[in-house]
């Protein structure tokens, strides 16, 4: 299931947007809805609940397992993989209703912005693009250029500077890993001062602004 903003007119593009741990989609449809394009259907699904170690076991709206969270901390490596292929099913279920993949924008907050950089980087459909927000980039020891078919996809990474839960250092590890991937050139790393672990104005205009240059509307 998902929270759905459709487009104001007919549908050119689509942002598939993915909340983090614990969440659902419904906060992140409004904030989106905030920000749209009228040409643009933004789609934000519901993880499925499931127990996380992280949380003593305790059963929340999840996409995967979460260990820990420390740089090196073991992680889901099934449960990570099974999640990216539930994203492409969406992604192909856009590309069936008419919508190119890459009209399409992958984005997600905490452990939904880490879901979308691992689904975008081993998707084999090309996409528009990816906003990565407060989040981390799973297994990425196990990432390489060789497996990547989105080399010249663009990232906007963002993360406030006082997350106390998903420190800044992980984005930057992020997108230092990024740059070995993808061509740096495409790729955004923002910081917001005094940001916790949540969204702000400025964020949320600077993630207009890629949505809008990522999938301008098409003369019809």
């Amino acid at each position: 299931m998902s929270a759905i903003v459709p487009a104001a007119r007919k549908a050119t593009a689509a942002v598939i947007f993915l909340h983090g741990l614990g969440d659902t989609g419904h906060g992140w449809a409004e904030a989106l809805a905030a920000i749209r394009a009228p040409h643009v259907k933004y789609i934000c699904p519901h993880a499925p609940v499931q127990p996380v170690s992280l949380n003593m076991n305790m059963a929340m709206p999840s996409w995967f397992d979460i260990i820990s969270l420390h740089p090196d901390a073991e992680e889901d490596e099934s449960g990570i993989k099974r999640a990216a292929e539930s994203i492409k099913q969406l992604i192909d279920g856009e590309v069936k209703n008419g919508i190119p993949s890459h009209r399409i924008v992958l984005g997600g907050f905490s452990q939904g912005g880490a879901l979308s950089l691992y689904s975008a980087l081993t998707a084999r459909q090309k996409l528009a693009g990816v906003v990565a927000l407060s989040c981390w980039l799973p297994l990425r020891n196990s990432l390489s250029q060789s497996g990547v078919s989105n080399r010249q996809m663009s990232v906007l990474q963002c993360h406030g500077d006082a997350d106390p839960l998903v420190p800044p250092l992980f984005g930057r590890l992020a997108v230092e890993k990024l740059k070995t991937i993808l061509d740096p050139a495409n790729i955004s790393f923002r910081t917001y001062p005094g940001l916790p672990h949540s969204a702000c104005p400025e964020e949320m205009m600077d993630i207009k602004q890629f949505i809008e240059k990522q999938l301008p509307p098409i003369n019809q």
